[in-house]
């Protein structure tokens, strides 16, 4: 296997996010982990929650071969993410392009882009995704933008005013 190091997307067993990105850094490993902040409804109150916004993925940062077999050995690791048998590696820019849009909007949804119908290509007027090339996706009768993180095969989704859209 050819190794270059880098993000790489740990699968997790269901709901172990949390813990596994705890385990990961008590090994010395670079982790991110992007929490999206919901409201819950309970049937006596509402409360903000944390959630991971990828479901079961931790993203990790592997210098070499003998990182990703450590990372391997975690409990609650099942594997690395691959297509095609080759390991799914982000690039930077994509982990900051999820910070940056997780700090700018509230209450993102994520959808599979394999399920998404593509729509109008724009450029983003102004914001943190300034000049950006997005995809138009019409959901609910509301106009949102599809950010696509390519090598997770994702699109983030957040509600943006249609005059940001050029």
């Amino acid at each position: 296997m050819t190794f270059i190091k880098g993000w790489y997307v740990v699968y997790t067993k269901s709901r172990y996010e949390k813990k596994i990105a705890q385990n990961l850094v008590e090994q010395n490993f670079k982790v991110y982990l992007p929490l999206n902040t919901t409201i819950s409804q309970w049937s006596d109150r509402k409360k903000k929650v944390e959630k991971p916004l990828f479901s079961s993925y931790v993203f990790v940062y592997l210098e070499n071969i003998k990182d990703y077999t450590k990372a391997l050995s975690i409990d609650g690791v099942v594997l690395f993410i691959n297509f095609g048998g080759r390991l799914v590696r982000v690039l930077d820019e994509e982990i900051n392009r999820i910070k940056i849009f997780l700090n700018q909007f509230s209450q993102v949804e994520l959808k599979n882009s394999l399920d998404i119908k593509v729509g109008e290509r724009r450029r983003i007027a102004s914001g943190p995704f300034a000049n950006y090339q997005c995809e138009i996706v019409k959901i609910d009768n509301n106009q949102k933008i599809g950010v696509r993180i390519e090598s997770l095969q994702q699109i983030l989704m957040a509600q943006i005013p249609s005059y940001q859209l050029i």
